[in-house]
């Protein structure tokens, strides 16, 4: 961004830059949720990745449950937001349901899986656990701030 001072030379200030990724915490009739092990870290997590540019946050959702895990979701509600101050990352997260498609790996996942609530906070770090747990209450969207590991009060 280019600021013009009085002396009629222009200055440069610079913009923080932030990345707005999405997740889908996809919820069975039985209360399970899916999640997939990914293949770069071998982590747990809610599918989901970076938005596009040219696509809203609930295609964004769609597009990486699809190819994380290869089941067609709907995006019932936004159900958190999510920032990690050590690196500049928003997450979006959604509560979704299965409308289609059947489970399978892909390059991003090495297993999916469908786990309870307790499960989670199990295998999952605290800063994709409380997405997930959010996401599985009925009260106002969430809105978290962590460090890449922990979250900040």
């Amino acid at each position: 961004m280019l600021l013009y001072m009085s002396s009629s030379q222009p200055q440069t200030r610079s913009t923080p830059l932030h990345s707005v990724s999405v997740a889908g915490v996809v919820v069975r009739e039985d209360g399970r949720v899916l999640t997939i092990r990914r293949a770069d870290n071998g982590t747990w997590e809610p599918p989901g990745g970076v938005l596009e540019l040219d696509e809203s946050p609930e295609d964004g959702v769609h597009r990486e449950v699809y190819e994380e895990t290869g089941l067609k979701v709907q995006a019932d509600r936004l159900t958190g937001v999510y920032k990690n101050m050590a690196r500049g990352i928003v997450a979006l997260v959604f509560r979704c349901h299965v409308e289609g498609g059947h489970e399978q790996l892909s390059d991003e996942s090495t297993a999916v899986e469908w786990l309870t609530s307790d499960e989670v906070s199990d295998r999952m770090g605290d800063v994709y656990a409380v997405r997930v747990l959010d996401a599985l209450r009925d009260d106002a969207p969430h809105v978290r701030s962590h460090d890449g590991r922990k979250l900040i009060a």
